[in-house]
């Protein structure tokens, strides 16, 4: 093959995958859930799309997972639960994930008694 037929070809593919992009076309069996261009994130190793799952103690689980955190609920893929020692009614605080758990108390944490 000559330089040009490469350059040709690989212009064609170029195109067919930008157009596979655009509508969004399965790679995989109709089955599966990977789909070309969809953007997707790793847990451990296995794949999860982030706006129907997030990865929580390295499992995939979904948007809406809770967990107990005292006398409180939080949504594991959003918040976190926090150990709070300043009084011993008040001892956690859910957080907003990725906070520090050590940074002051903010209007936006849920102070959660501990449960007896």
């Amino acid at each position: 093959m000559t330089p040009r037929c490469y350059i040709l070809a690989f212009s064609t593919a170029l195109c067919t995958i930008s157009l596979l992009c655009s509508h969004g076309a399965p790679v995989s069996p109709t089955g599966a859930h990977l789909m070309l261009c969809q953007s997707l994130s790793r847990c451990g190793d296995k794949f999860y799309h982030p706006q129907q799952h997030c990865c929580y103690d390295d499992a995939v689980v979904p948007l809406s997972r809770t967990r107990k955190c005292g006398n409180c609920t939080f949504r594991v893929c959003f918040e976190q639960c926090c150990p709070w020692s300043f009084r011993p009614q008040e001892a956690f605080v859910v957080k907003v994930r990725g906070q520090e758990c050590s940074l002051a108390r903010t209007m936006d944490d849920r102070v959660c008694s501990s449960v007896s």
